[in-house]
C-alpha cells in the first residue's frame, strides 16, 4: 500500500502565496488616487487594445493587474453582476462594497480550494456624491479585502507606491495635480521615464453625471506631467 504524498496545509498556503506573487510581480503596478471630484485610475499599459482599467456600472470602475486573462474574467463576471442586480433592484443598489465582496469570496475560493490560485490584484472603485462618499477597495490574489482611503496600489511594486504616495499625497488636489504626482511616483519607482502614450489613465468623476466613468487622452496625461 502507498503512502499518500502529504504536504502541510500552512507550506501548501505558503507556497500557493508566493507563486501568486510572482505572478503579479511580473506585470505593472496600478495606482488610485482621490482628486477633488472623484477617483483617478493609473498605471503603465504599453497595449492599446487590451484595458486593465474599465467601467463596470454607473459610478463603479475596475482595474487589475498580473494574468490579463484571470482579471479579464473577473471584470465580465463584475459587469454581469452589476448588470443583473441593477435590474432586478434599482441602478443605486450596485455598489462598489458589494462587488468588492464578491470577488474576495470568489479569490478566497479559488485560493484554498484550486490547484493553482489567480495571479492577480484587483481594484475596486466608486465616487460618491461627496469625496467623504467615495469607496476604495483593494483586493489581492487570497481573498484578502481591504478599504483604503485616499490612494493605494496594486502589483509588483504596490509597497513602495504606496509609501511614497503616502508621502506626496494631499487631499483636495485637482485632476491635473492627481495625475502628476501618480506619473511622478510610478516613474520613480520604476527608475525610468514613461513615454506619454504608454499611460493608461481613467476616472469615475461625480461631476460627469450618471455615467461617470472617463478615459483621459494621451494628450491631457502628457499636459498634466508637465
Amino acid at each position: 500500500m502507498t503512502v499518500p504524498y502529504y504536504v502541510p496545509p500552512e507550506q501548501l498556503m505558503k507556497d500557493r502565496a508566493e507563486y501568486a506573487r510572482k505572478g503579479i510581480a511580473r506585470g505593472r503596478s496600478i495606482v488610485a488616487l482621490e482628486y477633488t471630484d472623484g477617483i483617478l485610475l493609473m498605471g503603465e499599459n504599453t497595449s492599446g487594445a487590451l484595458h486593465k482599467i474599465s467601467e463596470i456600472y454607473d459610478r463603479v470602475a475596475f482595474a487589475g493587474v498580473g494574468k490579463y486573462n484571470e482579471f479579464e474574467s473577473l471584470r465580465v463576471a463584475g459587469i454581469r453582476h452589476a448588470d443583473i442586480k441593477g435590474y432586478s433592484y434599482a441602478r443605486a443598489d450596485v455598489s462598489a462594497r458589494s462587488l468588492a465582496n464578491a470577488y474576495s469570496q470568489t479569490l478566497g475560493h479559488i485560493f484554498t480550494h484550486e490547484v493553482k490560485p489567480y495571479e492577480v490584484e484587483v481594484f475596486v472603485v466608486e465616487v460618491g456624491d461627496t469625496p467623504a462618499g467615495n469607496d476604495l477597495f483593494r483586493v489581492t490574489y487570497d481573498g484578502t479585502l481591504y478599504d483604503e482611503e485616499g490612494f493605494a496600489a496594486i502589483g509588483g511594486q504596490a509597497e513602495e507606491l504606496t509609501t511614497q504616495l503616502g508621502d506626496g499625497y494631499q487631499a483636495g488636489r485637482d485632476l491635473a495635480a492627481a495625475v502628476a504626482l501618480a506619473a511622478t511616483v510610478v516613474q520613480r519607482v520604476e527608475d525610468r521615464a514613461i513615454p506619454g502614450d504608454d499611460w493608461e489613465a481613467a476616472v469615475v468623476d461625480r461631476t460627469l453625471g450618471r455615467r461617470t466613468f472617463r478615459r483621459l487622452a494621451t494628450a491631457e496625461i502628457e499636459a498634466a506631467i508637465s
